[in-house]
């Protein structure tokens, strides 16, 4: 049960939304007028307006002098500020974080990445995301005081559920998720709510919410500095009880095969992930160190590089044609740069989707990702938005937050 602070603040939440919607959706507008368009008494509306001023929400532009009649003092006119970011997501990889900035009427104003390694503690890889932030603070003009809402994603399993993260304890001492904790960093940083998920599940959250076209049954995976995976059922992310749903990145394909960083061997992720496969041509004599050197290798047809790609394929091919089986997806995506480069692993695992699958049954779509490795972090987004109480219908409400509509995005992406 909430608290009574809780509500309050939930209350107070949903009414500055009803605020700032109104204003993106009409433009400047007196107070009188935002009053009578959301339906709160002047004194409420009063406290609300003079909170989103004070934390740089909405501005003060003019008058209403100009078409005012009578005499009287001329009211003000408030309309939402360009350089107010609103919402944040944020996708933390492997090696890797991501962020987009939207504006209250959620078009991207900023969005750039930064890179780490690997095996990094939490503590710097927030050093990193908060130097980023400052930096596109910097480059952008965009100022986080007035923030809605963070969307975070993360990698690994996480469950969401208070007393359970869903690491293994040899994976929690590594990656100090514990120690950091993520939420609360961020919470205490910017004062406003935070949401966090797995970021390959957001991934595909994004996916289903900013494609071509909203789905409601989406079985997703990622090949990047890892494997990861997500499902949407009925149009919402599913987590599992310990937030392993969608951990494709872990289904063992090859028990005698490399050491993962799970602790396993031959996991999905140590033959299909991007470091795994640029290994994998090293080892097979193809001197290939980054996802450039590998475009360069593919577009000449080399014999290792089709071998290895094509064997890395098979073994996704094998875990999504299981698990396409046993979920029955309406569309099967799978994403990640590698994807771009090499057509064939979304070429070979639809083949073997059809293949597989009980016969006469309809297969389902197989294609790559609609969205880029910035996916992630829309999906940060996307989850804000969802847990809005203005925006509980989301994807329904528009798609106007697409990447064809970004504006000021720096590519600072690392492949």
């Amino acid at each position: 049960m909430q608290t009574q602070s809780g509500v309050q603040a939930l209350v107070r939440r949903t009414h500055e939304e009803r605020v700032l919607l109104v204003l993106r959706e009409q433009g400047a507008l007196s107070r009188n007028q935002i009053a009578r368009a959301v339906g709160l008494s002047r004194t409420t509306l009063s406290e609300i307006t003079g909170s989103l001023l004070h934390r740089g929400a909405i501005v003060v532009i003019d008058t209403d002098a100009a078409d005012r009649e009578g005499s009287g003092r001329p009211a003000e006119r408030l309309a939402l500020d360009p350089a107010s970011g609103q919402f944040m997501g944020v996708d933390f990889g492997h090696g890797r974080v991501h962020v987009v900035v939207a504006d209250a009427s959620h078009e991207i104003v900023a969005s750039g990445s930064d890179r780490y390694e690997d095996r990094v503690d939490w503590p710097t890889r927030l050093e990193v995301a908060f130097g980023l932030l400052e930096r596109l603070s910097a480059e952008f003009g965009v100022h986080y005081g007035a923030l809605q809402g963070v969307g975070i994603g993360v990698p690994g399993p996480y469950s969401g559920k208070p007393g359970v993260r869903g690491f293994p304890s040899h994976r929690a001492a590594a990656d100090g998720f514990h120690e950091a904790s993520v939420d609360e960093a961020f919470g205490e940083r910017f004062g406003a709510p935070v949401v966090v998920d797995n970021n390959t599940r957001l991934a595909a959250l994004a996916e289903a919410t900013f494609g071509s076209e909203a789905i409601e049954n989406l079985l997703y995976v990622r090949l990047s500095d890892g494997v990861g995976g997500g499902l949407v059922v009925g149009g919402r992310l599913v987590s599992g009880s310990a937030g392993l749903a969608g951990e494709l990145g872990h289904v063992t394909v090859r028990p005698d095969g490399n050491p993962c960083r799970c602790g396993k061997h031959g996991c999905l992720e140590t033959i299909a992930s991007t470091p795994a496969i640029l290994a994998a041509c090293r080892t097979a004599g193809l001197a290939v160190e980054t996802l450039d050197d590998l475009a360069t290798a593919v577009a000449r047809s080399h014999p290792v590089a089709d071998q290895v790609l094509r064997e890395a394929s098979a073994a996704l091919s094998q875990v999504l044609a299981a698990v396409g089986m046993a979920l029955n997806p309406a569309e099967i995506v799978i994403g990640g740069e590698i994807t771009r480069i090499a057509p064939v692993i979304v070429e070979q695992a639809a083949a073997t989707v059809r293949f597989e699958l009980f016969p006469g049954a309809a297969s389902p779509g197989v294609r790559s990702a609609y969205l880029s490795d910035d996916d992630g972090a829309l999906g940060a987004l996307a989850a804000v938005f969802h847990s809005s109480p203005l925006l509980a219908g989301y994807p329904e409400t528009p798609a106007r937050l697409r990447p064809a509509t970004t504006q000021g995005v720096a590519d600072g992406r690392a492949h």
